[in-house]
């Protein structure tokens, strides 16, 4: 009678334990797929719209000193005058770039590229008509680059704070591209080709896809490893505490 007496206390004793780990269970079952859905604003950027505010950022980073220096070492009076206005333009659009990376929680580059600082190089070696040619080259081809850019991310976004600023930036570059041409400089068949869907094929930037994706911060695989993890631990314990029973 005794022995019994201390197998129901044991038993007892143990069922609250077992209740615990139930109920930790089920509480995984509710919380960690939800976990997806509750990561920070910045890392649901859609990847497209984050290039465009990388790419618009470097723009501003190299082409506001290029635009100061076209300024004051151009030869020709159109490229002074052109070069002051796209520095000064691209100061008010790198503004407007900052606020909106602000807004979404997202960071941006602060210095330009490896490449955009060998381009201001080059400019600072170069004096006179050579000047002149490099400068409306070498802002001419970046602002085609991007160009198709903008305007494939305004067309899928689904942020508002990014298609304003898509919006901006598309007059932006369309206008300096008209200022360059203005100087009769822009060599157009050395322009590179065009970026072209191929046959079949609804986008027109392939980075542009991106934004048609999920926009979750955090990775499924990570959310169901995690998952998946805690219910095999509490079926395990599960097992060896009903075994001992």
């Amino acid at each position: 009678m005794a022995s019994l007496d201390s197998a129901r206390r044991r038993q007892g004793n143990r069922s609250p334990r077992l209740a615990v780990l139930l109920t930790t269970i089920a509480a995984a079952l509710v919380v960690l797929p939800g976990m997806a859905l509750a990561a920070p604003a910045g890392q649901q950027l859609a990847a497209a719209d984050q290039a465009l505010l990388d790419g618009v950022r470097l723009a501003g980073l190299w082409e506001m000193p290029a635009g100061q220096m076209a300024a004051e070492k151009g030869q020709s009076r159109v490229v002074r005058e052109i070069g002051a206005e796209i520095a000064r333009q691209h100061e008010e659009l790198d503004r407007l770039t900052v606020e909106a990376a602000n807004k979404l929680g997202a960071t941006i580059p602060n210095q330009p590229t490896a490449e955009q600082q060998q381009w201001l190089t080059e400019m600072k070696d170069a004096t006179g008509a050579r000047f002149d040619q490099i400068f409306v080259t070498r802002l001419r081809v970046a602002h085609g680059k991007i160009f198709p850019v903008v305007s494939a991310v305004r067309a899928s976004t689904r942020n508002d704070v990014i298609r304003d600023l898509a919006n901006a930036t598309n007059k932006f570059v369309g206008d300096h591209m008209l200022m360059l041409e203005s100087t009769g400089l822009v060599r157009y068949a050395e322009l590179p080709p065009a970026a072209l869907p191929a046959p079949g094929n609804d986008g027109l930037i392939a980075a542009a896809s991106a934004n048609t994706g999920p926009q979750i911060g955090i990775s499924n695989t990570v959310i169901w490893v995690v998952f998946l993890g805690a219910i095999g631990t509490g079926g395990f314990l599960s097992y060896r505490l009903l075994r001992r029973n």
